[in-house]
C-alpha cells in the first residue's frame, strides 16, 4: 500500500482522526497539546497519529491535505483545520457531532491511533 493509499484508508476506518505531533497522553508540542485538549474536552471519541514516527506520512499528509502545518483534525475523512480552527470550535461544541451511517449514532472521543485514546 503507498502512502496515499494509508492516509485514505486512515479517514475511512476513523470518522474523527488527528494527525499530530506525539501522542494524546503525551503531546510534542504545545499546538498538538491545544488540540488534543479541546478535541478530549467534547468528548468524542477519535484516533489519532504521531506523525514524528513517520517521515514520509508527515510530508506525504501536507501534500495530501494543502495544509503545511500540524496538528490536522478530519471529521468524517475531511480536513477541519489545525489547532486555531479546532479551538473556534471547541467553544461550540455540537461542531463535532460525527454522523456515523451505518450505526446513526454519536461517536465519543478518546485519544490514539494505532487505536483509540
Amino acid at each position: 500500500m503507498d502512502i496515499n493509499e494509508t492516509i485514505k484508508s486512515q479517514l475511512e476506518e476513523n470518522p474523527i482522526i488527528l494527525y499530530m505531533k506525539g501522542s494524546p497522553q503525551a503531546p510534542q508540542c504545545g499546538f498538538s497539546a491545544k488540540t488534543v485538549q479541546a478535541v478530549m474536552a467534547c468528548g468524542e471519541r477519535f484516533a489519532f497519529v504521531n506523525i514524528l514516527d513517520n517521515q514520509e506520512l508527515r510530508e506525504a499528509l501536507k501534500v495530501y491535505s494543502s495544509w503545511p502545518t500540524y496538528p490536522q483534525l478530519y471529521i468524517n475523512g475531511e480536513l477541519v483545520g489545525g489547532c486555531d480552527i479546532v479551538l473556534e470550535m471547541s467553544a461550540d461544541q455540537s461542531r463535532f457531532g460525527v454522523n456515523n451511517s451505518s450505526t446513526s449514532k454519536r461517536f465519543r472521543f478518546s485519544p490514539s491511533f494505532g487505536g483509540w485514546g
